[in-house]
């Protein structure tokens, strides 16, 4: 008789993996206020891509502002690329339709359309600190209207260390 080793009962669920994996891309942005990740993964929980807010590529972060404040063109927000839309964007195997975005901040409504029109169908977020704008209302308006559904992540508190 052979005896069954039980598996281990301390893994990590599928949203942690995934939100875990949105927060650490989000390490990879440099804007010194706020750093946002996201994740795409599939119906069957493969991860397809990732993002993280910066400038586009071939466009230097020394040559560019970050500053929050001031004339349009002497800020960050005529230049940076939202993290869902970078995954959007990074995406080279084909169609997201039905897939999952895991984003650290809910999705503006520029992202929302981005997210729609790729297909993908359901959105997790982390934080939602602009609840109440019209950026976010207008993005909550665009999903409801195109059936996508989202929901806010339920930390579970746990604490991961990963020594790099």
């Amino acid at each position: 008789m052979s005896i069954i080793t039980p598996k281990r009962s301390d893994y990590i669920s599928w949203d942690e993996y995934f939100m875990g994996v949105a927060k650490l891309a989000s390490f990879r942005s440099k804007d010194p206020n706020s750093q946002v990740g996201a994740c795409i993964v599939s119906e069957d929980n493969k991860i397809l891509s990732m993002g993280y807010n910066g400038f586009p590529r071939g466009c230097s972060d020394d040559d560019f502002p970050w500053s929050r404040e001031g004339d349009t063109l002497d800020t960050k927000y005529a230049y940076v690329t939202h993290s869902e839309l970078n995954a959007i964007l990074n995406y080279r195997g084909g169609s997201l339709e039905g897939c999952k975005i895991f984003v650290t901040l809910f999705p503006c409504n520029e992202c929302a359309k981005a997210i729609i029109q790729s297909g993908i169908k359901t959105v997790v977020y982390a934080d939602n600190k602009y609840d109440g704008t019209p950026s976010v209302e207008a993005s909550k308006r665009l999903m409801n209207a195109a059936g996508v559904r989202y929901y806010q992540y339920q930390p579970t508190g746990r604490k991961l260390e990963i020594n790099l």
